[in-house]
């Protein structure tokens, strides 16, 4: 009997959740140790990667919307989906929706609540859903996967759930990246036109990813040349508009490069690249982007808040994320002082091999056989 993991996210290609989908159910598959089925939500031009197609798939056709209504409205009325899931042992929802089913034991990994901490940065119809159907989801589980320590205490502190029923299982970067020579980030780019040195971010370009105190930060030092150009690797997200409208205003506007859709297998060249890799986020539930980079070599200035100091440990330069005058120090610290990167690289790269989508496929297995036995 197989266990069926949500794998929507990862045939949607939604950013982050979509990863960890992705490279969780690699890491599962590589173990052999149960059979692996996968569950989606089946849209126009959607298909699994080729490597899947072999396995058994269940999917349902609807939209996304209509579906998380649809599997709302289940949970509410006690309407269970097991007809979904054909000699399920087990149903593994990798993002915030959990299908109602009666004879399945389920598991949910909750990989923040942003929308609790910082409503103003949601769309109100998203914040309202989340709101309602999350604390339902959490209880309904027979075991929750929580990315980080950090929101393991907030399902406790938020929803009252019991921390023995939570579990912490960390994400890590995927094996690709890693530091790449000299002629592969340079062809890389040049592809993305990028110039010699620069200041990376990479991430969705939303309010809480602070960018707009980024600019700010790096605005006068970029025009004093004392901090190189700054790229912004990512999708335009949601309540984007007042970045993109102050980026234009900026004295220092030709100094923003973005290079648009960077293909995945380009990010660690695009990571090895960069002088410095920043990422002042107001909020992560785990953080993906500061592992990357440090498993690429570069160094790290990172926020303080939320998950992100157990992620990058000792091994980057922490500031508060509200605190421009702060981060500015930080950037200008790091442009100019060759040595202090040089530690930082050595630091990320020692700290970056401490998560490993092995371990994190063991974990989740005996996440897999505490829900099974409950």
């Amino acid at each position: 009997m197989p266990i069926y993991i949500d794998v929507s996210a990862a045939v949607h290609r939604r950013a982050g959740l979509g990863r960890y989908a992705e490279s969780l159910t690699q890491a599962l598959l590589a173990t052999q140790r149960e059979p692996i089925a996968l569950f989606y939500n089946r849209e126009k031009g959607v298909t699994v990667p080729e490597a899947w197609a072999p396995l058994r798939q269940a999917t349902v056709s609807l939209g996304y919307k209509p579906w998380r209504l649809t599997v709302w409205a289940g949970q509410l009325i006690g309407l269970a989906f097991d007809r979904l899931l054909p000699e399920a042992s087990l149903f593994h929802a990798t993002e915030h929706l959990l299908m109602p089913l009666r004879r399945v034991p389920t598991v949910l990994t909750v990989h923040d609540l942003i929308f609790a901490h910082l409503p103003q940065h949601h769309k109100a119809l998203n914040r309202w859903y989340l709101r309602l159907t999350m604390p339902l989801y959490c209880r309904r589980a027979e075991r929750i996967i929580a990315v980080s320590q950090h929101t393991r205490q907030d399902l406790a502190r938020l929803y009252r759930i019991p921390l023995d029923k939570v579990h912490v299982v960390y994400e890590a970067a995927d094996p690709r990246f890693s530091p790449q020579d000299p002629a592969t980030w340079t062809r890389v780019a040049r592809r993305y036109g990028l110039p010699e040195a620069f200041v990376l971010y990479v991430g969705t370009i939303e309010p809480r990813k602070n960018l707009l105190r980024l600019l700010r930060a790096w605005e006068p030092l970029y025009l004093k040349r004392a901090c190189g150009p700054l790229v912004l690797v990512g999708r335009r997200g949601w309540l984007s508009e007042p970045f993109f409208a102050a980026l234009e205003a900026s004295p220092a506007r030709d100094g923003v490069i973005l290079p648009g859709y960077v293909a995945d297998d380009d990010l660690p060249a695009v990571y090895s690249a960069a002088t410095l890799f920043v990422f002042p986020s107001l909020y992560e539930g785990f953080g993906l982007p500061p592992l990357e980079a440090m498993a690429c070599g570069t160094p790290v200035i990172c926020s303080d808040a939320a998950s992100l100091p157990e992620v990058v440990g000792d091994a980057a330069r922490l500031v508060n994320p509200e605190d421009v005058e702060a981060l500015r120090a930080a950037l200008q610290e790091l442009w100019g002082h060759p040595d202090l990167r040089s530690e930082l690289r050595e630091r990320g790269l020692a700290r970056s091999v401490q998560f490993s989508w092995k371990r994190a496929a063991q974990e989740t297995l005996r996440v897999y056989d505490l829900a099974q036995s409950f």
